[in-house]
């Protein structure tokens, strides 16, 4: 064999060599690694908690106690918790946590009540009557067969009680808890149960000595002194009584600022000509109401303080610019407003100046809806001030026609009306018809069941 021949065949004699040593390291590396693997399984290697993970995961439903699948939720949620209890779950950012998690409508019920109730109930809910007008009677002073009659009729969303009404404590606890009952026992929705008690010459309840309540002075009397306290004190001097009888609404404070000239009818039922001062002390009035368990009601919007007319025996004008009405009239409303204010009044006065018309700002979409709701942001409560006055019988003959159109005006409760059941009826007909939309009532209902379930 030649030189050449010799050399190639050791070259390849080599290659091959190395070739061999590669492909038996290759299975002895195999070889290791599976090893190694078994090893590690079967000596239990892995650490402590990552043995934990896999076993509660690997573990088949079918494992957990028959008696309780709670209890094996919570042992499996434990051994997870204890496997991880080193981890850092600072890094999970807010949307990460907050992603699974449903919040629940806390007004979820209010929307099942409302879906719940017949238009004719919805509608009824948007009046507070007297109790003769409910019943026909001259005078009630029992509620009984014949207002159990009528209120299973008519649901009302509330009632107004007037001294003719009151003859003694007893009486008067039996005759409200009639008619509550009366009322729930029809379409679930406790009424309103309201009287004026504001105090010094305004009151239904203290004006009668049978009732042995503590008379609070005139709320000039309380605005005098700047004192805030004392109207607190008389918002829960009065608030007290008036819960332990069975009321749950009064119609005051008195938020009125008295200007010039000063109105006759309101007088001493103002803290005074001080718009900050009225603010402050009508505020603390209400709470000392509310903390007593009786819903105060701001009144008479915008303002009746410079009135010299009395909108019970005529339509009432007032020359009064936006500008004027806003840094003065309106102060208290907007700190009610600012303060939680659940429910105010609107009264019968006429601002041409602003509405560009004469209807009174109970009436007035312009009053109503565009200054207090929009501009002031109001979402509370909208009564109007009882529509049995000349304010608004001199302009609307017919009782329904002024019901609606305070109703699309953005009023959500109408006190009082001339004639209950043709008001009634003529709203009932315009919210079947679209005159009134459908919505407009609902949403005048979750202001007033947002009251009444206490979601202040």
């Amino acid at each position: 064999m030649s030189s050449r021949k010799r050399h190639k065949k050791v070259i390849r004699q080599r290659i091959f060599a190395f070739i061999l040593t590669i492909l038996m390291l290759g299975c002895l590396a195999a070889g290791i690694g599976f090893g190694a693997n078994y090893l590690i399984k079967e000596t239990g290697l892995f650490s402590k908690k990552a043995d934990k993970v896999e076993e509660t995961v690997q573990k088949p439903v079918s494992e957990a106690p028959s008696e309780s699948g709670d209890i094996w939720i919570k042992k499996e949620k434990e051994e997870i918790d204890d496997g991880y209890a080193d981890v850092d779950t600072s890094v999970l950012s807010e949307n990460e946590v907050s992603e699974n998690v449903v919040e629940e409508d806390p007004n979820e019920d209010i929307e099942l009540l409302i879906d719940s109730l017949a238009l004719e109930e919805k509608v009824a809910q948007l009046f507070m009557v007297t109790p003769e007008q409910i019943t026909g009677t001259d005078v009630v002073t029992r509620a009984g067969e014949t207002t159990q009659n009528a209120l299973s009729e008519y649901p009302v969303g509330g009632l107004i009680y007037f001294a003719q009404n009151l003859e003694d404590p007893d009486q008067t606890k039996e005759m409200l808890s009639n008619t509550r009952s009366y009322i729930e026992n029809t379409c679930g929705i406790s009424p309103f149960l309201a009287v004026d008690e504001e105090g010094g010459r305004i009151v239904r309840i203290a004006s009668n000595d049978s009732f042995g309540v503590d008379k609070v002075s005139s709320m000039s009397t309380i605005g005098k002194t700047k004192d805030p306290a004392k109207a607190y004190s008389a918002g829960e001097t009065i608030g007290r009584y008036m819960s332990d009888l069975g009321f749950n609404l009064d119609f005051a404070p008195v938020a009125d600022v008295l200007g010039e000239p000063k109105s006759s009818v309101i007088g001493d039922r103002s803290f005074g000509s001080d718009p900050e001062l009225v603010s402050q002390l009508a505020l603390q009035f209400a709470a000392g109401l509310q903390d007593n368990g009786v819903t105060a009601c701001y009144k008479h919007f915008p303002g009746h303080g410079s009135v010299p007319g009395d909108t019970h025996e005529t339509v009432v004008k007032l020359d009064k610019s936006r500008e004027d009405l806003y840094s003065y009239d309106l102060v208290p409303f907007q700190s009610a407003v600012e303060g939680g204010a659940r429910m105010i009044m609107a009264s019968h006065v006429s601002f041409p100046e602003i509405t560009g018309d004469e209807l009174p700002a109970s009436l007035s979409h312009v009053m109503l809806t565009e200054i207090l709701r929009e501009d002031m942001g109001y979402d509370g409560v909208v009564i109007t001030d009882a529509f049995n006055m000349a304010a608004v019988t001199d302009l609307y003959q017919d009782p329904g026609e002024a019901a609606v159109t305070a109703i699309n005006a953005g009023a959500d409760i109408i006190l009082m009306p001339a004639d209950f059941h043709e008001a009634y009826n003529a709203v009932l007909s315009a919210a079947s018809s679209g005159k009134i939309e459908t919505e407009r009532i609902d949403d005048s209902l979750r202001r007033i069941l947002k009251i009444k379930l206490g979601r202040y």
